[in-house]
């Protein structure tokens, strides 16, 4: 992985200095969080350019909802939704990766200018996809992902869940680099709410260092999840609309940043763009104090009081008795 910022770089992609922020464009008719508010195309560009005016560094833009019990719409009618908005958006300069799981729609929306692919399946769901993405030489999502969704939750049981994402991940990985994809060009991503309860996803959210010992940019997708609202129901609370959910997102967002995310993937943009760019802020003066000689006393340079007088010595502090246990 190449290194920036210790949360590493894709090549074929822009170079940041802090977690990135993806928004979503869903031109679908029934996402779980937009559904419908996006499906014109002209609507879609324009609320992609909006994400982008907020502070997106790059949009994602899907035209199959991915929620539990979705039915997949047929090849045809992807195509129609996602090309004309990769189209569009790509033509005004902004970075845009397209989120399917079919070959096809991955091929016709690099050529329309997508610079990313984001399978949720991995490359799994259309064996054709890892070779469209070798040969195109494309960055490359990978998702950890044990299953269409259909009929609600797919073998969300696990031992631990953190070792198990892991392993499997890394199976993934090692399975697209032997279809020909390049290690620099390989992200991945937990799956957040694929096939796992709310306590898997806070869980792996808590160990994002083990993801990123896989040794490739993390990407995490927490945005308007059911996890969030069961957190913020509290345990016998209903769960928030999913729109009500993005202060929760932007503080993921700021977690993940800290913990070193590559990027992450949001619906609402200009709370978690705020929220990266302290986290940022922060890792640089963190940074800044671990630099050699940093907060070191300069011997040259008299100490001086509160006022900025030159302090002058006075009698040596007596010795500190030992604190007594539980003292603050």
């Amino acid at each position: 992985m190449s290194k920036q910022s210790g949360r590493g770089r894709v090549v074929g992609l822009p170079q940041w200095d802090r977690c990135a922020v993806m928004g979503v464009v869903n031109v679908t008719p029934d996402s779980f969080s937009d559904g419908g508010r996006w499906f014109d195309t002209t609507a879609a560009v324009k609320h992609g350019l909006h994400l982008v005016a907020e502070g997106a560094d790059l949009v994602d833009v899907g035209g199959e909802s991915t929620r539990p019990g979705a039915t997949r719409v047929d090849e045809a009618e992807e195509l129609r939704r996602v090309v004309p908005v990769v189209r569009g958006l790509a033509s005004e300069g902004v970075v845009v990766s397209v989120d399917t799981m079919r070959a096809s729609v991955a091929a016709r929306a690099l050529a329309a200018g997508a610079a990313l692919v984001n399978d949720v399946s991995g490359g799994l769901a259309d064996p054709a996809m890892i070779p469209a993405v070798a040969d195109a030489g494309a960055p490359f999502v990978v998702m950890h992902w044990r299953g269409f969704l259909e009929g609600g939750n797919v073998r969300g049981v696990y031992a631990d869940v953190v070792a198990e994402v892991v392993d499997e991940l890394h199976a993934r990985v090692d399975a697209v680099l032997a279809g020909g994809v390049s290690p620099d060009r390989i992200v991945v991503d937990p799956g957040l709410g694929f096939s796992k309860e709310a306590d898997h996803d806070l869980t792996l959210l808590a160990h994002l260092d083990r993801l990123r010992s896989l040794g490739h940019p993390l990407l995490v997708a927490a945005s308007r999840k059911r996890f969030l609202g069961r957190v913020l129901a509290g345990p016998e609370g209903a769960p928030p609309p999913a729109r009500e959910r993005d202060a929760a997102t932007a503080a993921v967002s700021a977690l993940a940043a800290q913990a070193g995310a590559w990027a992450v993937r949001v619906h609402e943009v200009r709370a978690t763009a705020d929220a990266v760019q302290v986290a940022r802020a922060v890792e640089g003066a963190r940074a800044e104090r671990r630099a050699p000689g940093a907060g070191a006393p300069d011997p040259a340079r008299p100490a001086t009081d509160a006022s900025g007088a030159h302090a002058r010595p006075g009698p040596p502090a007596p010795p500190h008795p030992p604190y007594a246990e539980g003292a603050r």
